[in-house]
């Protein structure tokens, strides 16, 4: 009881005495890396609503960039053949016009969060190749349509290749082949031509995924299809993966004239269930009291760890400002990440910029003092 005190003596300290030292008029992150790239966040229903008003209040001051979490997932923006539901979807596009933000779609292909009518016939049985396109070019064109001119940039398709650079054995996959990849391409390009079109993915800093990925841009170049970027998702962990590795593939992927953006960027704390976990949200272990280490507090030599190699990322990304286009944070603040149940549902992480209360973690103003050092 007495180390929870003091730890929590500790942390209220650190935090006062961050916000005791800066003006009320503090540099915000966005104007921070305005020479050098996009900002942004991952933006939740409550607060593209409005609902969460101390996270919106975080959007505004500090993003010039977000990315729908959840809305614009096939499953919730077509749960049946021909139903579409865009309230969501339309609420997180009227947040970001009215905030002047840039806007990335997320995502029109993926394998998981996908409705199952997406695949099978009224038998239940994998549909025909023939279907199962149709079924791809409706949406895309239905969706991209539909934000012509106002969403800048999409996640044409999330997480095809696997950690070894093998093809994921997705449906798409199975059913189409490895055409279905540039067919998404050529119907979210023919649906909205002046649209930016990415592909994106974890793991990136694995070899394996990379010599694939980079395979797979320059193949969509000799196809005269349109690809503007690679997302690396860095859903970063405190032993993976190696930042040399991670900065091989940036380096990589940039070379064929394509952006690099940082995607999904959170840094957990809590141990893994196994070695170089990934991002794939279908892996889910069970509760260990063991695994969840940090549910009274983080303790402050964890937080120090933590905060050094964020940092460390960050160096990396200014390092690298002219081949980055957008660094996004996949969230808020610590109470919205999806590490508090990924890969173990019901754990306490403390994964990005902004704590629980909503407050500027300490790391906020490093970030800040570096890139200013740097301009």
């Amino acid at each position: 009881m007495k180390k929870i005190i003091l730890f929590s003596a500790i942390c209220f300290s650190l935090t006062a005495c961050f916000f005791s030292n800066v003006p009320e008029k503090r540099t915000a992150l966005k104007e921070a890396f305005k020479d050098k790239f996009l900002i942004g966040t991952a933006v939740n229903v409550e607060q593209s609503s409005g609902a969460d008003t101390q996270g919106v209040a975080v959007i505004r001051e500090q993003f010039n960039a977000i990315t729908p979490e959840n809305c614009m997932k096939s499953m919730y923006l077509q749960p049946e053949e021909g139903r579409f539901f865009f309230d969501e979807a339309d609420q997180f596009v009227d947040f970001g016009l009215k905030n002047k933000l840039f806007m990335t779609g997320h995502c029109l292909i993926w394998h998981s969060q996908a409705p199952e009518w997406f695949f099978i016939d009224k038998e239940g049985k994998d549909v025909s190749r023939e279907v199962l396109i149709e079924r791809m070019k409706n949406h895309i064109s239905t969706v991209v349509g539909r934000y012509k001119g106002k969403i800048k940039s999409w996640d044409v398709v999330n997480e095809a290749i696997m950690d070894d650079g093998s093809w994921r054995e997705s449906k798409f996959y199975r059913i189409i082949g490895e055409d279905f990849i540039p067919l998404a391409f050529q119907f979210a390009h023919e649906a909205d031509p002046g649209a930016e079109l990415y592909y994106n993915d974890y793991s990136m800093a694995n070899e394996g995924k990379r010599n694939t990925v980079i395979r797979l841009v320059k193949s969509l170049q000799e196809k005269g299809l349109r690809i503007d970027g690679v997302g690396m998702q860095a859903h970063l962990s405190m032993d993976f993966p190696p930042i040399d590795e991670f900065e091989k593939s940036l380096l990589t992927f940039s070379v064929p004239g394509v952006k690099v953006m940082i995607t999904e960027l959170d840094l957990g704390v809590l141990p893994n269930p196994k070695k170089d976990v990934g991002a794939n949200i279908s892996d889910t272990y069970e509760y260990r009291q063991e695994m969840n280490p940090y549910a009274a507090g983080l303790p402050d030599s964890v937080y120090i760890a933590w905060s050094n190699r964020l940092n460390d990322f960050f160096k990396l990304f200014l390092k690298h400002h002219d081949k980055i286009s957008r660094v996004t944070m996949w969230g808020v603040s610590d109470r919205d990440s999806w590490k508090n149940n990924w890969p173990i549902p019901g754990r306490t992480d403390y994964p990005l910029l902004f704590d629980r209360e909503y407050r500027a973690k300490p790391i906020v103003n490093e970030i800040i003092e570096e890139t200013i050092k740097r301009n």
